[in-house]
């Protein structure tokens, strides 16, 4: 795994620090993104501007994107290796209500925005709530 973390981090042009590394390495192993302040909860020998630091470089690289889920916290995870955050690249997200997760639905494209003339495209939020798979097996449904 060491060797894959740093050729996905080489990959984007970032430079394979020990943090870097780290924090990639609990990224990739999540099944759904994940806030700063549940990664700060991972790491609790490193500071909060190191951490967001590392997440800001990791998306300014399109190694990571952000999703804004209006749960109060911007979420992160982990690019597909030809991403590179365009908005042909996009995906929806899903935020289950019960358990506050929020999952990448990559299989699912985020539909075309036909804009009006003079208006640029700079960034798509899709997010869709409601229950989780898992949440709906608790719930015997």
């Amino acid at each position: 795994m060491p060797e894959e973390i740093d050729d996905k981090l080489k990959s984007r042009n970032i430079k394979p620090t020990a943090m870097r590394q780290l924090v990639l390495e609990i990224l990739t192993e999540q099944k759904t993104a994940i806030s700063l302040p549940e990664l700060e909860e991972k790491f609790s020998f490193a500071d909060k501007s190191t951490l967001y630091r590392t997440l800001k470089t990791f998306q300014d690289n399109k190694l990571i994107h952000s999703i804004d889920d209006g749960s109060g916290a911007i979420r992160y995870a982990v690019c597909h290796d030809t991403c590179q955050c365009n908005p042909e690249d996009l995906h929806l997200h899903f935020f289950c209500n019960s358990c506050n997760q929020t999952f990448c639905l990559t299989e699912i494209p985020v539909p075309s925005i036909d804009l009006p003339p003079n208006f640029s495209l700079e960034s798509v939020n899709f997010v869709v709530k409601g229950t989780c798979k898992e949440c709906n097996k608790k719930a015997g449904k």
